[in-house]
């Protein structure tokens, strides 16, 4: 027998969304926002982000849900908080823009003396232990998420494993309600300190835009040297020690984490010696060149971007490696179209978006499509794209 408790989830993003609505299955939740159009979509039981499967608990699950912009109401009895409020990575100071974790672990501290705070935001290594330490408490604590967009509640139902930055007793309950309300039996738990944490979701993240780099430089040397780009691949892939995954080229990784990440965790290693790292981090920008290089030799007049979006199933275009080929084409005044049926406004970043699929398609010498799809089946001789193997 459990007793239900009073959960507040602070932003409402992949994490933020998707952690409400499985803890929501067995505690009483509390969604806190600042969007209030993301208020009335949850308390309506409309999911805030595109995931089919988050989507499908709201219409059919009995859930304890709710959302409120006030802090007040959310914080009050809550013994856990969950902070889910975006990092972005700042350029100018080579860091995570912590404000909005700062700002919520604040209100937290001041209007709840008991609940344990968990950052669920990605933050630079060792801003736990600051937070700590500026509190002058051990209720604060770090614990990564590793979820794909448009299957973030499927990798909550089903997680890879769940880490917590704290030895606690607090800390393992909470644990304990992650794995209560996911449907993954025998899950792999793991309690460290909150900074080794911080580097584990760093490294994990970096490592995969790692292993998407080098199926890219792989596929770039078979662009340059007329080489067949999927034999290789599969026959690298076929050792065991390898394996599959990740290994589908693209014009390069973006979406919300691995940019900012790869970027966060170089700027730790300002005074470590290493060469992989830069490696990483460059490799993204070389690739984009590239590929650039490859559709200005074709002498279009027009491009059409299929598709800002980094992969089906997902709503999210930051960062999305085609928009660095679409700066770069346009550098070189080729006229730029856009088709992402995801955007309301008629022009994005200086090109014109255009609604009709079937007037971007004729209107566009070359298209350019990160993934393929069906809608392009009838324009193949147009599509320029280094998707081999049809999946994200």
């Amino acid at each position: 027998m459990f007793i239900n408790n009073k959960v507040t989830v602070v932003g409402s993003g992949y994490v933020g969304m998707s952690l409400s609505v499985l803890l929501s299955q067995s505690n009483d939740v509390t969604v806190l926002d600042i969007d209030l159009v993301r208020v009335d979509q949850i308390n309506e039981k409309k999911s805030t982000i595109q995931d089919i499967k988050i989507q499908e608990f709201l219409d059919n699950k009995k859930l304890s849900l709710i959302a409120t912009s006030t802090k007040e109401l959310a914080y009050k009895d809550a013994k856990f908080i969950i902070v889910a409020t975006p990092t972005n990575y700042d350029s100018a100071t080579n860091f995570f823009d912590t404000s909005s974790v700062d700002s919520v672990v604040q209100d937290a501290i001041d209007l709840n003396e008991d609940a344990l705070i968990v950052i669920k935001s990605t933050i630079p290594i060792g801003h736990t232990k600051a937070l700590q330490e500026k509190h002058n408490t051990d209720r604060i604590i770090f614990s990564p998420e590793f979820l794909r967009e448009g299957h973030a509640l499927e990798d909550n139902l089903h997680p890879s494993r769940i880490i917590l930055g704290s030895l606690s007793e607090l800390a393992k309950e909470f644990a304990d309600l992650l794995k209560r309300d996911a449907l993954k039996d025998n899950i792999d738990t793991l309690f460290m300190k909150s900074t080794e944490a911080e580097a584990v979701k760093l490294f994990a993240n970096t490592y995969l835009a790692l292993r998407v780099s080098f199926f890219n430089e792989l596929d770039s040397l078979a662009i340059v040297s007329d080489l067949d780009s999927r034999s290789i691949i599969e026959g690298v892939c076929m050792d065991s020690r390898i394996g599959d995954g990740y290994n589908n080229p693209s014009f390069g990784y973006g979406g919300y984490c691995l940019p900012k990440d790869t970027k966060q965790l170089l700027a730790t290693y300002k005074n470590t010696p290493q060469n992989i790292i830069q490696a990483i981090v460059s490799s993204n920008s070389t690739r984009k060149d590239l590929i650039a290089s490859e559709i200005i030799k074709k002498n279009p007049k027009i491009v059409g971007l299929y598709r800002l979006v980094m992969k089906d199933g997902s709503d999210n275009f930051r960062s999305s490696a085609i928009q660095g080929i679409m700066r770069r084409i346009k550098l070189n005044d080729i006229k730029v179209i856009i088709y992402e049926p995801s955007l309301k406004e008629s022009i994005f970043n200086g090109s014109e978006v255009i609604d009709s699929l079937s007037f971007f398609k004729s209107s566009s010498d070359v298209i350019i499509s990160n993934r393929l799809s069906n809608d392009l089946d009838d324009v193949t001789s147009k599509v320029y794209s280094r998707d081999i193997f049809g999946d994200n």
